[in-house]
């Protein structure tokens, strides 16, 4: 069965246009080295909760937005193969200062995932 890697990233409105074009270079970075898919999606209607939201879970501020993007892989091994090789890319260096990123790192949740169900 596939196997996932799922992140939940708040992103400045201001950057968004910047974080976008940097997932779309990545995007092929990763396909490059074995991902089946590679998807970012932009909350429209993700509310506060009373105890858990997507908001709270990255500590949204007032001028963010969250993203919710996933990256599916053949298998586990694959996925380890396939990151490995990403993060060993000359096309990841300028990805990879701080000063370049579009979002902020601290706050990212992210995981590993099997999947299970796939319909």
């Amino acid at each position: 069965m596939a196997y996932v890697d799922g992140f939940v990233i708040p992103v400045p409105k201001n950057k968004l246009d910047a974080y976008l074009d940097m997932a779309r270079q990545c995007a092929t970075i990763w396909r490059d080295h074995g991902a089946l898919e590679f998807r970012e999606c932009v909350a429209d209607d993700v509310k506060p909760g009373q105890l858990t939201s997507f908001p709270q879970s990255v500590q949204l501020k007032e001028d963010e937005v969250v993203i919710f993007s996933w990256i599916v892989y053949e298998s586990r091994a694959k996925r380890d193969e396939a990151n490995d090789k990403v993060m060993n890319d000359p096309r990841m260096a300028e990805f990879m200062k701080p000063e370049n990123m579009a979002f902020d790192g601290k706050r990212m949740i992210y995981g590993g995932f099997e999947m299970r169900v796939d319909k």
